[in-house]
């Protein structure tokens, strides 16, 4: 395809040009439609969010300088993948990449849900004490590079295409972002939106304090994995407004929203593992 090896020459600069383009629309929907109040000063939460954010692109670049697109690139080169070795046509095989990685993410987040030591890592990302766009990029840098350790074994087994990838990189970060917005959206928009990509509100539930709606709506993109493996939740017990967000016990804004403290948390938070999807003495809203 010559499509792609446009793709792979310039992915740093369409991910960064979808990244920006994406943070520019939320940020500004933040502002005309706010679902909630902060509680702590948004100078205070972005300067260390985005300060996280820089330092794990850093450390991906320094350890990983291929990245994902260098990973899919040498598989098509060499055969490797399923993909591949079916010779499947571009067209099908793109899609049916993009949908399977979408899914070992959330199989992913399932699973640094279910592991202590996983879980004391993925705290960090939980326990912003407020829900901005800035959350939906806010983890630790070891769990970043499990994550693309994990990335690139799913890219080899798939014979993933290079454009799959960099669909699936753009996709990932817009929705991380929209999914955290703090937006306040139509409620019939919503209910239209959810059967398919994650909405704002139905993520918001998976960073309650309370474990069993913590322990629901794990997709970052795709819907379809939650309603189909029974931990899709349409509402949190509170309303969206007033309800708690983050750790529970865990408040202290030099602990958990200055970069040092994100950084340290892992080593210092109790990790308590817990049920997946426990639901004792909730219900089971409907969408």
């Amino acid at each position: 395809m010559t499509l792609e090896p446009f793709v792979l020459s310039h992915e740093t600069t369409i991910r960064l040009g979808f990244f920006m383009g994406v943070f520019a629309l939320v940020a500004l929907a933040e502002v005309l439609a706010p679902r909630r109040k902060l509680t702590l000063p948004r100078t205070l939460r972005w300067t260390s969010n985005l300060g996280l954010v820089l330092l794990n692109n850093l450390l991906l670049r320094l350890l990983f300088p291929a990245a994902a697109v260098g990973v899919a690139a040498f598989c098509a080169a060499n055969g490797w993948g399923l993909l591949n070795h079916f010779a499947l046509p571009f067209w099908l095989a793109v899609p049916l990449a993009v949908v399977a990685m979408d899914f070992v993410i959330w199989l992913q987040h399932v699973m640094v849900h279910a592991v202590p030591m996983l879980w004391r890592l993925h705290q960090v990302h939980h326990a912003d004490p407020d829900y901005d766009l800035t959350t939906g990029a806010r983890f630790h840098p070891i769990e970043i590079v499990l994550s693309m350790l994990i990335k690139f074994a799913t890219i080899s087994v798939l014979g993933a295409p290079v454009l799959a990838v960099v669909i699936f990189e753009v996709l990932l970060n817009a929705t991380a972002m929209f999914n955290h917005g703090n937006i306040r959206l139509n409620p019939q928009l919503d209910r239209a939106l959810r059967w398919l990509v994650v909405t704002p509100d139905m993520h918001r539930v998976h960073h309650s304090v309370q474990d069993d709606e913590c322990n629901s709506n794990f997709g970052f993109n795709l819907t379809w994995w939650d309603r189909l493996l029974g931990t899709y939740r349409a509402q949190a017990r509170a309303p969206q407004e007033t309800m708690a967000i983050g750790l529970r016990g865990h408040s202290n804004p030099l602990e958990v929203a200055r970069l040092d403290g994100m950084l340290l948390m892992p080593f210092k938070i109790e990790a308590e593992g817990y049920a997946i999807n426990r639901r004792e003495g909730s219900d089971k809203s409907a969408s």
